[in-house]
């Protein structure tokens, strides 16, 4: 076995750890990084801001393991490519996203998500093409890059905080509150 495929193989393994039952919320990245960071280990700048804009929307995330919190909320985040891309010239990288629709179809199938938000603006044909595959229909969402550009950081922020105040207020009363509507922690504004 190659080292890559090892390396996949515990991403993987890890992801699924944090699989949620019932998946209510599909993020959607384009591949995980080459330099080894990864949204499931919690060192990644993508998990940065999913967490910033999280907290955001439910501040007493604050205090809460977010990767345990983002499971509990049924959210859950997948690649389109299972290996890096970003050290890909462009034509290869189009090429291998292109190839890994079916395989993300195959995923959208299976987890029937409520709805889905794709975290990078260029792979929203992709994830288009791989949803009509599936057969699938829903909210689809595309949010640009937070990556370093503090304009893209902002405006994955300000879409994606109201989103999720939408989508996941009753979740997070109940995930907080067990048993409770509310509470001085869990009030809804």
């Amino acid at each position: 076995m190659r080292v890559e495929s090892k390396t996949v193989d515990r991403r993987e393994v890890l992801r699924q750890q944090y699989r949620p039952a019932r998946v209510h919320l599909l993020f959607v990245g384009e591949a995980p990084p080459a330099s080894g960071l990864f949204f499931y280990r919690a060192d990644s700048g993508l998990f940065r801001a999913i967490r910033k804009a999280f907290i955001t929307a439910f501040p007493a995330l604050r205090s809460k393991n977010f990767l345990k919190s983002f499971q509990g909320l049924g959210c859950y985040l997948v690649d389109l490519c299972r290996t890096p891309v970003d050290r890909l010239d462009k034509e290869d990288r189009k090429r291998v996203c292109l190839q890994s629709e079916v395989r993300l179809a195959r995923i959208i199938k299976r987890l029937q998500p409520k709805m889905i938000i794709t975290v990078v603006r260029s792979i929203s044909a992709n994830v288009d093409r791989a949803q009509q595959q599936a057969h699938w229909k829903g909210w689809h969402v595309s949010l640009p890059y937070p990556g370093r550009w503090r304009h893209h950081q902002v405006a994955f922020e300000e879409i994606l905080s109201p989103i999720l105040r939408r989508q996941l207020s009753e979740r997070i009363v109940n995930s907080l509150c067990p048993g409770q509507r509310q509470s001085t922690v869990c009030k809804k504004s």
